[in-house]
């Protein structure tokens, strides 16, 4: 079952350079949409120049659709789904592209800043599956918004500027590290220690200031109000991230991968994007859901768990002047989708944990995971026989170089995706996505020609009759 190395099939410089002006694309998008947030909103601005339609501007003046139409719909700031409707009725299904927008990181708690000997200080929460040791002594950026209560929303990008001031978790130097490096792996660095060092210049008092507690945490307000006109208190109502500072980075003497903060799991949600912009209207609905929340459990209002999408659905239907609630369920469920996510990369230097013959390669192209889910396939989607075999076909006509692996060997762990969400709807849902090294770390590596062998997988899916 050996599979050429994808890179054979851009032998001329013209079909290479299609792989990485894609890459490059990607690796702006990535370095500029590093929030689920700063994603939606990069979206929601693409598909109106791609020529989609708001879909809440269109149910607002009772307005119609027809097939042929681009519609896109946002949730909260933080997911959106985009669809092309086709010849038939939406009742008679849709091919779905769903991927999620949101990477592991560390949220500031709701009341974060504090001083400390004179250092003013944010306290964070780690947000998803990380390995806390790998944050420290990294330049950080903050990221986010802070909602206020006269209703305005302030947003926050600091530390990707160049000019911009920077920010970091500390560790302990090797020469007291004893004890520190006795513990195991998951208790060197604790969650409650990483804390973010923002400032270390006291505030200057009034003559008549006898108050001399928390100066440097003072200038930092006093700062704070100046840059943003907040308060203390608005931190209780913003949401404010910490993840690596620093643009996506071509990786490798041959430019062949790229570097770069969560592409778990942008590297799906991009070329998903792409897929459905790039394809015209066909016989049936294509969508593309982009979602929040995965690396927490797909949990919430903006997590694949809300009905936003099924009620997207049923507004689509409804402008389509199909009310029938029965209708609803019958595209659901004659729906099939790609559940676009990650795989983790064969590491050559940690080969114990993987099964090779069941493993993916960077450069082999698309990944295909009939299942994921931990140990005894717990949590898993598990495609059928046949959808694999239907997915199998789709890709082989289109020439995708494509690979099957599995989280893994059995029992060292494993992980899940939206898969099975979607396959509560009861329709066909398989994973595949692209190959990642380093995968939840701050900094991920995927290759440039499975991405684009992903994008060019989506396209042949949706086009699937």
């Amino acid at each position: 079952m050996d599979k050429k190395n994808a890179w054979l099939k851009y032998k001329e410089e013209k079909d290479r350079k299609k792989v990485m002006d894609f890459g490059e694309d990607y690796r702006k998008f990535l370095s500029c949409s590093k929030t689920e947030r700063e994603c939606t909103s990069f979206f929601a601005k693409q598909a109106e120049k791609d020529g989609f339609r708001n879909l809440d501007e269109i149910i607002a003046k009772n307005g119609t659709i027809k097939p042929g139409d681009k519609l896109y719909r946002t949730n909260r700031g933080k997911n959106i789904a985009l669809f092309v409707i086709g010849e038939e009725p939406v009742s008679e299904g849709m091919n779905i592209l769903g991927a999620h927008i949101d990477s592991p990181r560390m949220d500031l708690k709701q009341v974060p800043l504090y001083e400390d000997t004179e250092m003013a200080m944010l306290d964070t929460h780690y947000y998803g599956g990380i390995k806390k040791y790998q944050w420290v002594t990294l330049p950080l950026a903050l990221h986010g918004v802070i909602a206020k209560k006269d209703g305005t929303v302030v947003e926050v990008n600091v530390g990707e500027d160049p000019s911009d001031p920077v920010f970091g978790v500390s560790d302990l130097l090797i020469h007291l590290a004893d004890t520190q490096m006795k513990k195991t792996g998951a208790k060197v660095v604790e969650g409650e220690d990483l804390n973010v060092m923002i400032g270390t210049i006291p505030l200057e008092k009034a003559s008549d200031d006898k108050e001399e507690k928390d100066q440097v945490k003072k200038n930092i307000l006093e700062i704070l109000r100046d840059k943003y006109d907040i308060e203390e208190d608005d931190f209780l109502s913003a949401e404010i991230v910490v993840l690596p500072a620093g643009e996506a980075r071509d990786y490798g003497f041959d430019r062949s991968c790229i570097m770069g903060y969560g592409h778990d799991d942008k590297v799906c949600a991009y070329p998903s994007y792409r897929a459905i912009a790039d394809t015209d209207a066909g016989k049936r609905t294509y969508a593309c859901l982009l979602v929040d929340k995965e690396e927490i459990g797909s949990v919430g209002a903006t997590g694949m768990e809300s009905k936003f999408f099924r009620n997207t659905v049923a507004e689509i239907l409804h402008l389509s002047g199909d009310d029938s609630p029965i209708s609803v369920m019958r595209a659901m469920e004659r729906s099939r989708a790609l559940s676009s996510d990650v795989s983790a990369a064969f590491d050559p230097n940690y080969p114990d944990v993987f099964e090779k013959k069941n493993s993916c390669y960077f450069g082999h192209g698309l990944v295909i995971n009939k299942y994921t889910g931990a140990r005894g396939k717990s949590g898993s989607n598990d495609a059928t026989a046949e959808y694999m075999a239907m997915i199998r076909k789709t890709f082989d006509d289109a020439d995708v170089s494509f690979q099957t692996a599995e989280l893994g060997k059995v029992d060292q762990g494993g992980g899940g995706t939206i898969a099975y969400i979607l396959g509560n709807y009861d329709m066909d849902v398989i994973d595949s996505g692209v190959a990642v090294l380093s995968m939840h770390s701050p900094w991920e590596i995927i290759s440039k020609v499975d991405l684009y062998e992903a994008y060019r997988g989506y396209i042949a899916f949706l086009h699937t009759c």
